[in-house]
């Protein structure tokens, strides 16, 4: 689905990414853990072409993404639900999703379906879809965020911190999705600060420190390890 190769990423002359390598298959769920300033957001910002890599390649679907802009990326097949959610906060939760679809050629009962399909997901959002999406919630904020990207159809969805400020209750509701999301057909590429929770949901993990990959393998592998459950999973 997904093929990094060798791509470095500089903010100024802050080099943030440096030659990372890696790769998304189909149908996996695949998480990259890391402390804080890791590189993780930096990377999956450079996936959708918000960021411009200095060198490397980015293989999506078997084609080179090089010179494709932001807004092409959804018509190929990734959506990016990014940190911080990034709502259309003055619009409506169901504005909000119907912008989610807005590059879709299909019927409006296609669309329709799909968001029957988000609200099934997210039983708040349809109880609350003429509401000013400004005023929900945090964690009702991150299901729309989710519900939007999935208004696309994508095939792979980049997650960004979805649980990040959100109480452990919802936290638990929200990975619970993210496991239905992936089971229905999506590809996932999950960026996730609660790497105990991450490691657990994915097939395979990649931890990053300072802008490299530093080790990577089976995520319930990696979950046993003594230097990773110490760093990153609280001993």
């Amino acid at each position: 689905m997904l093929q990094v190769q060798n791509i470095d990423v500089y903010y100024g002359k802050i080099h943030a990414i440096k030659n990372i390598s890696f790769e998304v298959k189909k149908g996996e769920i695949v998480t990259l853990i890391g402390a804080n300033g890791a590189g993780k957001t930096t990377i999956l910002k450079t996936l959708s072409k918000v960021l411009k890599p200095a060198n490397g390649s980015i293989i999506l679907k078997g084609n080179d993404i090089k010179g494709i802009q932001p807004h092409d990326m959804i018509k190929m097949g990734m959506a990016h639900a990014p940190e911080g959610r990034r709502i259309f906060s003055q619009m409506t939760v169901l504005e909000n999703l119907e912008m989610g679809a807005f590059i879709r050629k299909d019927s409006k009962d296609e669309q329709q379906k799909d968001m029957e399909t988000v609200f099934r997901r997210f039983p708040r959002l349809k109880e609350r879809k003429n509401q000013i999406a400004g005023t929900l919630s945090g964690g009702e904020q991150q299901m729309l965020a989710i519900g939007r990207a999935l208004m696309s159809k994508p095939e792979i969805l980049l997650m960004d911190e979805p649980s990040m400020g959100l109480a452990p209750i919802l936290v638990d509701e929200i990975f619970n999705i993210i496991e239905d999301i992936n089971k229905a057909g999506t590809t996932i590429l999950l960026v996730e600060q609660n790497a105990n929770r991450a490691l657990q949901i994915a097939n395979r993990a990649y931890v990053l420190e300072t802008g490299k990959i530093v080790t990577s393998g089976d995520a319930k592998e990696l979950m046993n390890k003594e230097e990773i459950r110490k760093a990153y999973l609280g001993g």
